[in-house]
C-alpha cells in the first residue's frame, strides 16, 4: 500500500492558527505581538478567543496570510517560546 503525500500548499493563501495555552491574563497579549512580529498588519477581525469550559485554557485562533513554510516554522517556534503555548494546530 502506498502512503499518500499530504496535499502542497499554495503560498501566499490564508492560513488559520490555533494556539492553545493555559489561561492568563496576558496570555492573548503576548500572542498578538508574536503574530505582528511574523504577520504584520494581518486581519484583527480574523481573530476568534474561546476559554475552555473550566477557564482552565483559553485557545486564540487567528488567520494570517502565509507567505511560505519558513514563515510558519518561524512563527511555531517563537510561539512555542513564549512558555505560555502549550500547542499550535
Amino acid at each position: 500500500m502506498q502512503e499518500q503525500e499530504p496535499p502542497k500548499i499554495e503560498f501566499p493563501c490564508d492560513y488559520p492558527i490555533k494556539v492553545l495555552g493555559r489561561h492568563r491574563d496576558d496570555f492573548q497579549m503576548v500572542i498578538m505581538e508574536v503574530f505582528e512580529r511574523h504577520a504584520p498588519g494581518f486581519d484583527q477581525e480574523t481573530i476568534s478567543i474561546k476559554a475552555s469550559s473550566k477557564g482552565t485554557f483559553t485557545s486564540v485562533t487567528v488567520t494570517i496570510t502565509a507567505t511560505g513554510p519558513d514563515q510558519l516554522e518561524a512563527l511555531h517556534q517563537d510561539l512555542m517560546a513564549t512558555g505560555l503555548v502549550q500547542m499550535v494546530i
